[in-house]
């Protein structure tokens, strides 16, 4: 069994694993100090990500170990949904201290995007998490957290930034971008937020989603994958 304690989302973490994967992956949030809540892993939960993966026809067969990383994380997300913490799927960008995220359907271009604010700003730009951030509703404003389950190419930071808006990406040849409200914005965000099978705990995450739409702008995003859609979507985002 192997221990440690990270800081994740403001929250100390123990984590008790079976492999050493998921440490190696958390290094860089690592804290000495009290725990807020203890995560352990046993067998059981590897069963169940691989089901889970069989269930999505995923093919790839994956190790015990990174199956593992993923129980971690689902076991944290769970927790989190009680302090209106709730994961969501996209990729995000901070410009000047400010943060834009951005989803989409697989292989749209979600991570391309964000790589274009980077070559557009250059170093005023800061990747917050390419994959999995982690959103926190309080008291009317949206707090997005670096985490270390940031995507393939491991680009993200370990940051806390105040989120200006949220946009979905479509595909086109040419670059527009409109805001979208209500039951549309709603609906976007739950295709895309992490969503329990635990009945309370989902209540708690519609309530969340509530805060996150009345609370952050969205947008939908037609774009092509030239730098010119990072300067469209963000002279609309910022405001």
């Amino acid at each position: 069994m192997y221990s440690e304690t990270y800081k994740i989302a403001e929250h100390n973490i123990r984590i008790c694993s079976l492999y050493d994967e998921v440490h190696t992956l958390c290094k860089d949030y690592q804290y000495s100090g009290y725990t807020d809540f203890t995560v352990e892993i046993k067998q059981q939960d590897i069963d169940f990500e691989r089901r889970k993966s069989f269930d999505e026809n995923i093919v790839h067969r994956y190790s015990d170990s990174y199956l593992e990383t993923l129980a971690v994380y689902r076991k944290i997300c769970e927790k989190l949904i009680e302090e209106n913490i709730i994961l969501f799927h996209g990729s995000s960008v901070a410009v000047d201290g400010v943060a834009y995220l951005f989803t989409a359907g697989s292989g749209v271009g979600k991570s391309t995007h964000t790589r274009l604010w980077k070559e557009y700003f250059g170093k005023r730009a800061i990747m917050v998490n390419d994959d999995k951030p982690l959103l926190k509703a309080d008291s009317g404003s949206i707090t997005i957290f670096g985490t270390p389950w940031n995507g393939k190419h491991k680009l993200g930071s370990n940051i806390a930034v105040p989120l200006k808006s949220i946009c979905v990406i479509m595909r086109s040849e040419q670059n527009h971008i409109e805001q979208i409200t209500g039951s549309h914005a709603y609906t976007m965000l739950l295709q895309h937020a992490y969503k329990p099978m635990n009945m309370h705990k989902l209540a708690k995450t519609l309530d969340i989603l509530d805060m996150i739409s009345n609370n952050t702008a969205v947008y939908k995003l037609y774009c092509n994958m030239e730098v010119k859609a990072a300067e469209v979507a963000y002279n609309a985002m910022k405001g």
